[in-house]
Order: C-alpha cells, then sequence, then structure tokens
C-alpha cells in the first residue's frame, strides 16, 4: 500500500469506528458485519483501494471530502455536526414565510419547520 496522508489516516479511522459503533452500513443500506468488509469500504473512502483506478480513487476521495465537509457521515450525525444552525433555520423559515419566526428560538424553528 502507498503511504497514505493524514486525512486518509483520519478516514479509515472515522470509518472503522462507525464499523465498532454498528453505525457503518454498505450502499444498499445493510449493516457491514465483518471487519474485513469494513477495511475494504474504509481504503475506498480514503481512495487508496487496490481494487478500483486512480481515477475511480481520486472520484471516491472527493465524495468522500464533501460528505465529511456537510456533516454527513454517521458519526457527524450521531454527534449532531450536521445540524443546522439557528441562522440556516431563520432564513428557511422566512422562506416559508412563518409567522413570528424572529423571536423563535433554535428549537422553536425546528418545531415549527417539521
Amino acid at each position: 500500500m502507498a503511504r497514505q496522508t493524514e486525512s486518509q489516516k483520519r478516514t479509515i479511522d472515522r470509518v472503522m469506528h462507525e464499523f465498532k459503533h454498528g453505525e457503518l452500513e454498505t450502499g444498499a443500506g445493510r449493516k457491514v458485519k465483518t471487519p474485513r468488509q469494513a477495511l475494504a469500504i474504509a481504503l475506498s473512502e480514503a481512495g487508496e483501494s487496490n481494487q478500483q483506478t486512480p481515477a475511480q480513487n481520486k472520484r471516491a476521495r472527493g465524495r468522500t471530502r464533501a460528505k465529511e465537509r456537510e456533516g454527513k457521515t454517521a458519526m457527524q450525525q450521531k454527534e449532531g455536526k450536521g445540524a443546522k444552525t439557528r441562522t440556516e433555520l431563520y432564513a428557511e423559515a422566512r422562506r416559508r414565510d412563518l409567522p413570528g419566526r424572529s423571536t423563535m428560538s433554535k428549537a422553536q424553528l425546528e418545531k415549527a419547520l417539521s
């Protein structure tokens, strides 16, 4: 295996952590049951798979970076990092023209928008 960058190491650590806590799923939405399968997914997400071409690895790494940036990984969703801010919720409420939105708290905005 080629030398890994720090971001690739962090991605592999994150995926293996998700596997350890039962949060890792396949593309079809089923839980990953074996460490071998989890490692294959981790290497694929990190762009280090030996089963893919360099171009496929580059695309996979780009998708993973976007997912991590947007807070859409299982670990980030569990920790609440993918949640919207009050400002984002307020902008959505203004778009929907909800009355009383300016005095609402974040929790109240979330409830009103759901």
